[in-house]
């Protein structure tokens, strides 16, 4: 395993990576020992250039997970930058009207923190809920794409 790290304005992130592709894009607490390699160092730039407002559009990694979860996360990489969309929405989108609950657990395990944009998702009137990493940073998220996506 490959891991590095990037100082946010909104915490500590870690980029994890195998030799073939990411893994995970965290907030953490501390920093462990680094060992980068080119994946590793590939998505701390694009995240470093997307907090400086020059990023847009990640580059898109292999999403393991269930069948329904990477449906879930492949419809939040579609939710365009400065854009917002609700859990019943994304459930809509996938064809599931239903299972409006279980989309917001397929959110809830996603490992790659602003590549797969949950912060994205909403509630249905609006309200910041649901944010693995602290409402407080989702909202800093939403008003940092709203600024730079009025550029």
């Amino acid at each position: 395993m490959y891991r590095g790290y990037l100082n946010s304005p909104i915490g500590l992130i870690e980029v994890i990576a195998t030799q073939e592709d990411l893994i995970s894009v965290l907030f953490v607490e501390e920093q462990k020992h680094s060992h980068e390699n080119e994946i590793v160092k590939h998505f701390l730039h694009e995240i470093d250039s997307y907090f400086k407002g020059h990023l847009t559009h990640f580059t898109i990694p292999s999403l393991n997970g269930t069948i329904f979860q990477s449906e879930v996360w492949n419809e939040l990489i579609h939710i365009p930058y400065g854009k917002r969309s609700s859990y019943s929405e994304i459930a809509h989108q996938i064809n599931r009207q239903k299972a409006v609950r279980a989309v917001g657990s397929a959110i809830g395990k996603n490992k790659l923190a602003l590549i797969v944009p949950c912060h994205r998702v909403v509630g249905k009137n609006g309200s910041l809920s649901g944010f693995a990493w602290e409402t407080w940073r989702k909202e800093w998220l939403l008003e940092h794409e709203k600024n730079h996506s009025q550029k």
